[in-house]
């Protein structure tokens, strides 16, 4: 899977483990993009044909709901919830299972929003 870091997200580890799992990782600062806006990386993410994955679940819903209201698309945004909660809340290996569970259902990520802490 082609995915995107949001700058929230874009830890080497994370990019690391992705991409051992066969995703194709870039981060912000691949595309020299390091502390842009949330529209700029999901502009980036889209451009690239990329799902992109961030923690800032509530921007992100705005940026969906809009796309959505315009009748455009996007590759999927996956939303990584941070609860202070270690029950509940997913490292980087969780997010890698997380999105190999995901990809074995079968779920259609394209114009979705998927939280990827429902997939532990």
């Amino acid at each position: 899977m082609r995915l995107y870091l949001d700058d929230d997200t874009a830890a080497p580890l994370l990019a690391k483990l992705l991409g051992k799992a066969g995703h194709d990782v870039q981060m912000p600062s691949d595309a020299g993009l390091a502390g842009a806006p949330d529209p700029v990386h999901l502009t980036r993410a889209i451009q690239g044909a990329r799902a992109c994955i961030t923690k800032n679940h509530d921007d992100f819903w705005i940026l969906h709901n809009l796309i959505q209201q315009a009748q455009g698309r996007h590759p999927g945004i996956f939303v990584v919830r941070q609860d202070n909660d270690p029950t509940r809340d997913l490292t980087p290996k969780g997010i890698v299972a997380a999105i190999r569970k995901l990809e074995a259902a079968g779920v259609p990520i394209q114009n979705e929003f998927i939280v990827l802490n429902h997939w532990r």
